[in-house]
């Protein structure tokens, strides 16, 4: 059985909304950090005109790749490993990064290593869609993210909730102008850059 996620169900359409916009000049997606597959799947079903390249870490590529195999549609391209902490990523031609709840997730150099990849892997025009949890300010858009942040903090001290101006900062440096900012259900934000040079 493939394992599922209730949150990808949950959020897979207010995505999807905001991705028909930002992605409606695009050709190539590539995703860091697919996880259990279903967002790749949704999206790449609703976004024919892209070619969508899914990723994760070596050991969480078999569980990926079935859901690939049995779910995906022709646009959706078998998953490659991907793990932002090294220095060289798969060759993959994309006109678009997407990654939805990783930042929390790694610690913080790799969320640095996260955005110097970004700015090898993007051109001139590319976009960096990011979804998930951010603090504004330092401070907790929600007591619901507050305690979010905490049992992630406890189970690994390196990730936790970031701030969403430290994150632009790192954007910047790659250059990476932020486009857009969409609040999202669940005290989530889906962040979209554009690379300006």
């Amino acid at each position: 059985m493939l394992p599922f996620s209730e949150a990808c169900e949950r959020n897979k359409g207010p995505i999807l909304e905001i991705l028909t916009r930002a992605m409606a000049n695009s050709s190539a997606v590539l995703e860091i950090g697919s996880g259990t597959g279903q967002h790749a799947v949704h999206f790449a079903r609703h976004l024919a005109h892209l070619t969508w390249q899914p990723t994760e870490r070596a050991e969480n590529l078999p569980w990926l790749a079935a859901r690939v195999a049995a779910e995906g549609p022709s646009n959706l391209r078998p998953p490659l490993e991907l793990d932002v902490a090294h220095r060289v990523w798969p060759a993959v031609a994309c006109d678009v990064v997407f990654s939805a709840n990783t930042l929390h997730i790694m610690s913080w150099p790799e969320v640095e290593a996260f955005f110097r990849g970004i700015g090898r892997v993007l051109g001139p025009g590319g976009r960096l869609v990011v979804y998930g949890p951010f603090r504004r300010g330092g401070a907790y858009t929600s007591d619901s993210n507050a305690l979010f942040d905490q049992s992630l903090r406890a189970r690994d001290p390196e990730s936790g909730l970031r701030d969403l101006e430290a994150v632009d900062r790192l954007a910047a440096g790659v250059g990476l102008g932020l486009e857009a900012h969409h609040p999202m259900p669940a005290n989530n934000d889906t962040l979209v850059w554009r690379r300006t040079g």
